[in-house]
């Protein structure tokens, strides 16, 4: 019998100019091979808000420190089950959308915040489109994020 670690986390669909959304590249350390795209985000610390948890995870894995108001209410939410360092947890999640401030400076990912997990786990980010998302062979989670990404942005992009 698998037994599951509930979790509450909350996450982050941050777009630039062009909505294009930011995916990290990780896998689970208990299964190497098992890679895979995913926004920024994870889990609530004890007591804390999903939308002030997801302003922390913003900052500490890009670098971008928004505060809670700025991303409003969640667009978004599910209960998802999956396994990471040979550990089962059944995750309800939260995700914010967000879009990267104007201005004339370009916006560079910052991943110094990482805590070790996630350097040892994480190898790469890049910005998608819808259309990338919809023809990748590559695994992302959620795996409706072109579905949702199409209705927030309403309609065709």
């Amino acid at each position: 019998m698998t037994v599951f670690t509930p979790r509450q986390a909350a996450r982050v669909l941050l777009l630039d100019a062009e909505d294009r959304v930011l995916l990290f590249h990780g896998w689970d350390p208990a299964r190497p091979g098992h890679r895979y795209w995913f926004s920024p985000g994870g889990g609530l610390d004890p007591g804390e808000s999903s939308v002030s948890g997801a302003a922390r995870e913003l900052a500490e894995e890009t670098g971008l420190r928004l505060a809670p108001e700025q991303l409003g209410a969640p667009v978004w939410e599910e209960t998802t089950a999956f396994s990471f360092g040979g550990r089962w947890y059944r995750q309800q999640q939260e995700f914010f959308l967000s879009r990267l401030p104007d201005g004339p400076a370009v916006f560079e990912v910052d991943t110094a915040g990482f805590d070790q997990t996630e350097r040892d786990s994480i190898d790469e980010h890049r910005w998608w489109s819808v259309a990338e998302l919809e023809v990748t062979p590559e695994r992302f989670y959620p795996a409706e994020l072109p579905v949702l990404l199409r209705r927030l942005l309403g309609g065709e992009r």
